[in-house]
């Protein structure tokens, strides 16, 4: 974790000045997103992408397929109120597959779905692809990937760093095969394999080896997907082995698909009701989802608030009352900066364990978390695999985000409650979310000038 933010703009945090009440819809989501931009890249005709997220993160996959040769036109309006689609929402891509080509340049960013998930898309062209990005990007690992495809046939040139930059020399097609890979660091390593293995002569067969593996909810995704398009995949869920997943070589189906809202991006506004004694609806929360954010009508219920999933979508209402919590949090790491924010606001301690690997995302967002919540009063510590929170007054101060779209998040939850907090570079929220500025004012207001997005 560096910080030479002192230099970025700061945001003065809204202070909520009672109960917050508002629907609030929030954009597509960036998993499900860029997972479906790849598998329609592959599919042998083509698909549509009905409200797909438009964020950095997004914007930079699509842009790396365009560098591969594959065809996204976007149908985008200019006025989103006009169209009746919230910001951040494109109204469709339709994706038209064709063979990766080479050679071609793909900026990351900073972005872990397009760090991942394209290399071994990369590796089936006939030539070099380069890959590069932020420079925070060069410490985020890609060991698991990089010594996969190498096992796999793949030809890679990473000057023996296990991350960025690096160069995939593409031979036209792998193999495919069995493959060992620990992808303790990230799921992302498995779900990157197998979202390309329709395409490998071979198939894949991907067996984790290391440690615990986090973030679960988001292989289940990319299984569920790659069902829906047609693809063969026997995974644990559905009677194979333990940590071990097969996808059988096959053409891949052109869908017409509409995208989910994106439900980790919907908790700092549930969070905003919970902390307010407030209520909050998220318009279209899907009943069944492989969402990991879906978790958070569980967790936010064990913290005081009350979940209802009805017609309108999902309704969280405050108590008045937030509790301090003891979760393990392995399959829904990325939730933890709000639920952390949530829990300095508890009337009680509160033990987030199982988010070790969260030291390797945007930022290190343990220490991140510890240091900002701490410099405004609170009572942070790290442990090995998560941190202890212990509720104290908080008063107003800079949040530092580091670059980290959850971060600022997270500092703009606790601003509705304490005052006088300022979120430096509240702007890395447009990684995920675009808006969020406008969004969050327009809960606080929702019937007032600038509501984008959120509205009774």
């Amino acid at each position: 974790m560096t910080d030479d933010s002192e230099t970025l703009a700061l945001w003065p945090a809204p202070f909520a000045s009672g109960a917050v009440d508002a629907t609030v819809t929030v954009p597509g989501s960036k998993s499900v997103t860029n997972r479906a931009l790849i598998l329609a890249a592959l599919a042998a005709d083509p698909g549509w992408l009905r409200r797909p997220l438009r964020s950095r993160d997004t914007l930079l996959m699509a842009d790396a397929l365009r560098a591969l040769g594959i065809g996204i036109e976007e149908t985008v309006s200019s006025n989103s109120a006009v169209s009746g689609l919230p910001v951040g929402r494109g109204e469709a891509w339709r994706v038209i597959p064709a063979h990766p080509q080479a050679p071609a340049t793909v900026d990351v960013g900073n972005a872990g779905t397009v760090m991942r998930f394209l290399p071994p898309l990369a590796a089936l062209a006939e030539g070099p692809v380069r890959f590069d990005g932020d420079p925070r990007s060069h410490e985020r690992p890609l060991h698991g990937v990089i010594d996969a495809l190498r096992a796999l046939g793949a030809r890679i040139d990473d000057g023996g760093r296990g991350a960025l930059p690096m160069t995939v020399h593409g031979a036209g097609s792998l193999d495919g095969g069995r493959v060992d890979v620990d992808a303790s660091a990230s799921s992302q390593f498995v779900s990157a394999l197998l979202l390309s293995a329709p395409r490998f002569n071979q198939g894949v067969e991907v067996r984790h080896v290391g440690e615990r593996l986090p973030s679960m909810p988001h292989i289940r995704m990319t299984v569920d997907m790659l069902r829906r398009a047609g693809a063969q995949v026997d995974a644990p869920d559905s009677g194979g082995e333990p940590n071990v997943w097969r996808v059988t070589s096959g053409a891949l189906l052109g869908r017409d698909l509409v995208i989910e809202p994106d439900l980790s991006n919907a908790q700092p506004f549930l969070a905003a009701a919970l902390v307010t004694g407030g209520r909050v609806t998220i318009p279209d929360w899907p009943t069944h989802t492989t969402q990991p954010g879906d978790a958070l009508r569980r967790i936010f219920t064990e913290m005081g608030g009350e979940c209802r999933l009805d017609a309108r979508g999902l309704t969280l209402t405050g108590t008045g009352r937030v509790r301090g919590i003891d979760a393990d949090l392995s399959e829904v790491g990325e939730l933890t900066p709000g639920i952390a924010a949530v829990a300095a606001l508890a009337d009680g301690e509160s033990t987030l364990r199982g988010v070790g690997h969260l030291r390797l995302h945007e930022t290190d967002r343990l220490a991140a978390l510890t240091k900002e919540i701490n410099a405004l009063g609170g009572d942070v510590t790290e442990t090995e695999d998560g941190l202890r929170i212990r509720p104290r007054p908080l008063h107003g101060g800079v949040f530092h985000t580091y670059e980290d779209h959850r971060l600022a998040t997270a500092g703009a939850l606790l601003g509705l409650v304490v005052k006088d907090v300022e979120v430096e570079d509240i702007a890395t929220t447009a990684k995920t979310m675009p808006d969020f500025p406008e969004l969050w004012h327009g809960m606080l207001a929702p019937e007032g000038p600038g509501a984008a997005g959120a509205g009774d």
